[in-house]
């Protein structure tokens, strides 16, 4: 996490309303020199003084058109600090990429630092070709993951994925990635940053997680465990090598909220019998989660797929229907409450505080800060990328682009269902 200076008094004390006058004053001020991106997961007080709303990659993309359409010098990422960088790579390098509040990490992303990759790059090779193996291992990075991920990840011929197309970059490495598999060669997948999206995705390809896939803990090879808590007979067995991160939000899903959902699905149906409640109420509950959840709410939900598939989802849900959504609650609540006027009920899966809270760092006050500083002409919180890291970044991001279809087009997400394949995670 990087720091981030505290707000003068003028900021702090600031009304909720002053701040957002003061935050319009000044985007008027900048004009098209100014763009600003929302992400999904921000409050309601952000996402009203956002140009674009949307997920990381999506984001990061239509700040490259957007820039290139509007000429704009500055795009303030109200987001986490990958996502920055992610805009950072995508965007020119004369245009300056703003987070508000430095302290906006994520969790997941700081779960893969790029030493320990390295020196799990390196044991995991040394200790498989110790048993004579010949095979390769081809890296995935989750586009949640920090720049210098990335850039591991294309050095050493891999890819970038969202949770949209993680089964088609699955499939890119699992035939030989950049190098077509020869006959016999095996290949297997270093998974970073979400072991959560790397085993459902295994699983959807067909893997039985319980015997093709190991997980490498970071922590624990720190502590001497050579192999981040498996054996090497795991790593040889393994297809996939999970790395041990996960994302914080969607960790707080449980298997137990879903046999929730149904239990009072059943009370309802009998309460239906009973007389005592009628029409659209006996509708079933449809359980959709992201798949960052752990398999086991993946496999008791109904559907699962990325942020953008959530809300399409839900958007053309018909009049009557229930839905118990597993993905960060403020924009749950942004749903439901959309949702509503057209008759459908949308609840989160659990009542547990299920929101980012790094991602609640950025605020309305932090907004007007840098705005304030921009329209004096300095340029503060400013996130950029090391000319080698981008170039080897660019190569990761640039492979999952050439093999996905363009915005709009559709494929498989990890239960079957339609998804976009480049602007989601």
């Amino acid at each position: 996490m990087l720091w981030q200076p505290s707000l003068s008094d003028e900021y702090v004390r600031a009304s909720v309303e002053q701040l957002a006058e003061r935050i319009r004053a000044r985007r008027r001020e900048l004009g098209k020199d100014l763009v600003i991106l929302g992400h999904h997961y921000q409050t309601d007080e952000v996402i009203r003084h956002a140009d674009f709303t949307g997920d990381s990659l999506k984001l990061s993309q239509l700040a490259a058109s957007k820039v290139k359409e509007a000429g704009a010098k500055y795009v303030v990422f109200c987001g986490v600090h990958f996502m920055a960088e992610t805009a950072d790579l995508l965007t020119p390098e004369h245009v300056s990429v703003i987070l508000p509040d430095l302290s906006a990490g994520c969790s997941m992303a700081d779960m893969a630092d790029y030493d320990d990759a390295l020196s799990a790059w390196d044991t995991l090779h040394e200790g498989l070709r110790a048993r004579g193996w010949k095979g390769r291992i081809i890296p995935i990075t989750y586009i949640n993951s920090t720049a210098a991920i990335k850039a591991f990840v294309g050095r050493e011929g891999g890819i970038v994925c969202t949770s949209s197309n993680a089964q088609k970059m699955f499939e890119w490495a699992m035939a030989g990635g950049t190098k077509p598999r020869k006959s016999g060669e095996e290949i297997k997948v270093l998974f970073l940053p979400d072991q959560h999206l790397g085993r459902n995705t295994a699983a959807a390809h067909g893997l039985d997680v319980r015997t093709q896939t190991c997980l490498y803990d970071p922590r624990r090879a720190a502590k001497g465990d050579e192999y981040g808590g498996s054996s090497i007979e795991q790593v040889a067995e393994a297809k996939v090598i999970l790395w041990a991160g996960h994302c914080s939000v969607h960790k707080l899903f449980r298997p137990e909220h879903c046999d929730q959902i149904r239990a009072e699905d059943a009370r309802r149906r009998e309460d239906a019998v009973g007389g005592e409640i009628h029409g659209a109420t006996r509708e079933p509950t449809t359980i959709l989660v992201h798949p960052e959840c752990c398999k086991e709410v993946v496999d008791k939900s109904d559907l699962a797929g990325s942020t953008e598939y959530i809300i399409r989802t839900i958007r053309e849900a018909k009049p009557g229907s229930r839905w118990a959504v597993g993905t960060e609650t403020h924009l749950v609540n942004r749903l439901a409450r959309e949702a509503a006027g057209r008759g459908v009920h949308v609840r989160i899966l659990s009542d547990c505080q299920c929101l980012c809270t790094t991602m609640f760092r950025i605020d309305q006050a932090h907004l007007c800060w840098v705005l304030d500083n921009l329209a004096q002409g300095k340029v503060v919180n400013r996130i950029t990328v090391h000319a080698e890291a981008r170039k080897r970044a660019l190569e990761a991001i640039d492979r999952m682009l050439s093999l996905s279809a363009p915005m709009g087009a559709s494929a498989k997400g990890v239960k079957g269902k339609a998804e976009d394949p480049v602007a989601v995670d």
